[in-house]
């Protein structure tokens, strides 16, 4: 099996090809880039290098993977359109994978709580809470936007050591400190493990297709959890008008 993995649902830009044999798996090229220039510029030149320098023949892929969101309302449907439009011209099935699942991945065979954080504006975050068990990832708390005293509350109700990733720990890294402090172990991944990897997306696509979680490319749509701003802020101009 062979998949196409793409992820521009945050800061970060990336592709990926894995391949799966039924007993090895194998990341046989990842691109990633976390550097100013906006993923409409960016995706499709790292894909067309990978593809490139790997001589990959699209048609031998088996699935187009793609982080689903949420994230950027921009960088999804940046990746989203990606994906839909390879999907439909190749004729492949889509894997749709939730960003923060695929950003706990990073942390494959920890024995430690993962939390990932995405920071999603307006004093909240995009996370989930996630441990390893078998080699398999569990959701302990499926994908949400919450504030970050939220998370932590439900962080400290588990009672467990936490690892935190994601571009929302800088942001809330002293907020985190000074909910958590009271007896709560945690830690912080490192910066090469922090934040999102097309090949983790990758990876967690082998075992959706192996469950047989995939769609067509005409049913796949981002998910975004939260309205984008313009119609947040037309719901409250409403509401207020309406008082």
């Amino acid at each position: 099996m062979k998949v196409l993995a793409l992820d521009s649902s945050g800061l970060v830009a990336s592709v990926a090809v894995v391949e799966d044999d039924g007993v090895n798996s194998n990341l046989l090229a990842e691109y990633t880039v976390n550097y100013k220039k906006t993923h409409s510029q960016t995706l499709l030149p790292m894909l067309d290098e990978i593809a490139s320098m790997t001589e990959l023949d699209l048609n031998t892929l088996d699935a187009i993977a793609v982080a689903a969101g949420p994230g950027s309302f921009t960088g999804l449907r940046i990746g989203s359109a990606t994906a839909k439009g390879l999907g439909l011209a190749l004729d492949k099935p889509l894997v749709h994978i939730p960003t923060v699942d695929a950003l706990a991945y990073n942390l494959y065979g920890t024995d430690r709580i993962i939390c990932p954080l995405m920071d999603a504006r307006r004093n909240q975050v995009y996370t989930g809470i996630y441990e390893f068990k078998n080699n398999r990832l569990h959701v302990l708390e499926p994908q949400m936007a919450v504030s970050i005293k939220e998370i932590a509350e439900k962080l400290c109700a588990l009672g467990r050591e936490v690892v935190f990733l994601g571009d929302g720990v800088p942001v809330y890294r002293h907020c985190l400190t000074e909910v958590l402090m009271a007896g709560q172990r945690f830690s912080f991944a490192p910066a090469h493990l922090s934040r999102q990897r097309a090949g983790a997306v990758g990876m967690l696509a082998i075992q959706y297709v192996r469950e047989g979680r995939t769609e067509t490319a005409m049913e796949h749509s981002p998910d975004y959890l939260r309205l984008p701003q313009a119609e947040r802020e037309r719901a409250e101009k409403e509401a207020k008008n309406h008082e």
